[in-house]
């Protein structure tokens, strides 16, 4: 210290060698906060040297943002990729679980006929695809290939960047935790996304199970969330902010999301959306005739597709009221304006898209921009709940 200012580790040197132009009496915690004006507030006992490089390595970890990013659209990819190979029964398509050998696809045709022999040994050939030919069969192929082989590479474009960001000190202190929590999360989804599959392979089933498919999809959302909340701590600088306006409902209303995109994960895993293909009724009733005929009752909300897509709608109809509610309570923060109405625009859209969809029997192209639409409608929640972080009453 010098006449109780500490002198600037960068503008001055142990040894006396200061930088051209700089001030050696210019106090640290300045020059920290005018790098990283985001940093939250350091500790006072540690050395002024030891401040300055935590700051450093805030400033250095835009890199992270970008690669939080970059995982973010490889995530919300990997769900519509999913979606799509789902929607078109290619899901089985591939019998064996070979993570290093199934790398490549068939490279031979005689390689190509034995894989197509492996899928006419299951149930779901003789009852989805009797018909089938080599070619058929090669399309169905590439989406299961392509799907695994987008996992494969998000655990790879996951994983590296974390252990470099890890060595090269960019994770912040504290925090590193998380980070691996995420790839820990990834490396189970690959394990249920087998064991789903698996489930399909079985004698007297024509398709995976959809209490597997749920837990598959529900997983991805959750990666996709952590991620996103990764990304915006890592751009806000980890700084510690209470929960302050609307917490729990702001939760209520990501919780009521989360909930209807497993909705829509049995939607999808029991073909529901191409039945009852009118709206707002169901077969003229707003109850189904069919809603409980299966005993006991809670089967009927995860098999009975009457009683899976009425759900599916009621809860739908749920959000929007919720949503209403939570924007009126909140329509005096002008912080939360922006977030709230971007949320109420995209599921205002995603509600209408779920009814055009339902009303043209599900095609192909309308469900897998339903399920792209619930991508965003989910972010959009999260941002909801991030935003009411910063805001006090």
């Amino acid at each position: 210290m010098d006449g109780g200012v500490w002198r600037s580790p960068v503008a001055h040197t142990p040894g006396g060698r200061g930088v051209v132009g700089s001030n050696p009496t210019t106090p640290t915690i300045l020059i920290i906060f005018n790098i990283c004006p985001n940093l939250p507030e350091l500790p006072r006992r540690l050395l002024p040297a030891t401040r300055y490089m935590i700051c450093m390595t805030e400033r250095r970890a835009k890199s992270v943002e970008y690669w939080l990013l970059f995982m973010l659209f490889l995530v919300a990819a990997m769900i519509v990729v999913g979606g799509a190979t789902r929607l078109t029964n290619s899901g089985l398509s591939i019998t064996e679980w070979a993570p290093i050998r199934g790398a490549l696809p068939p490279l031979s045709t005689e390689a190509w006929v034995a894989e197509f022999e492996k899928y006419k040994l299951i149930p779901e050939f003789e009852a989805e695809h009797p018909g089938m030919d080599l070619a058929g069969f090669k399309y169905i192929y590439f989406w299961e290939w392509g799907h695994r082989q987008l996992g494969r590479f998000i655990g790879l474009a996951y994983t590296l960047p974390l252990f470099a960001f890890l060595f090269r000190g960019k994770l912040a202190r504290g925090h590193r935790l998380k980070f691996f929590g995420v790839a820990l999360l990834i490396g189970l989804q690959g394990a249920v996304g087998w064991w789903m599959v698996h489930s399909g392979l079985q004698d007297g089933m024509t398709s995976v199970s959809q209490y597997r498919l749920a837990t598959h999809l529900g997983i991805a959302f959750i990666i996709l969330g952590a991620l996103f909340w990764l990304y915006k701590r890592q751009v806000s600088g980890w700084k510690r902010t209470e929960y302050m306006l609307g917490r729990r409902r702001t939760l209520l209303l990501a919780g009521l999301v989360y909930l209807q995109i497993i909705g829509g994960a049995f939607m999808a895993g029991t073909h529901s959306g191409r039945t009852y293909n009118e709206w707002p009724l169901m077969d003229g009733d707003f109850v189904p005739e069919g809603y409980a005929i299966q005993s006991p009752f809670w089967r009927n909300t995860f098999e009975n597709t009457a009683a899976i897509q009425f759900n599916h709608r009621t809860l739908a109809y749920i959000l929007l009221i919720v949503a209403v509610w939570v924007g009126w309570s909140m329509r005096k923060s002008r912080m939360m304006k922006s977030a709230l109405t971007m949320f109420f625009v995209l599921l205002v859209w995603q509600v209408g898209l779920g009814i055009w969809t339902l009303l043209s029997v599900a095609p192909l192209n309308l469900s897998l921009l339903h399920q792209f639409s619930s991508i965003l409608v989910f972010l959009a929640v999260l941002g909801v709940v991030w935003r009411s972080r910063d805001v006090v009453k």
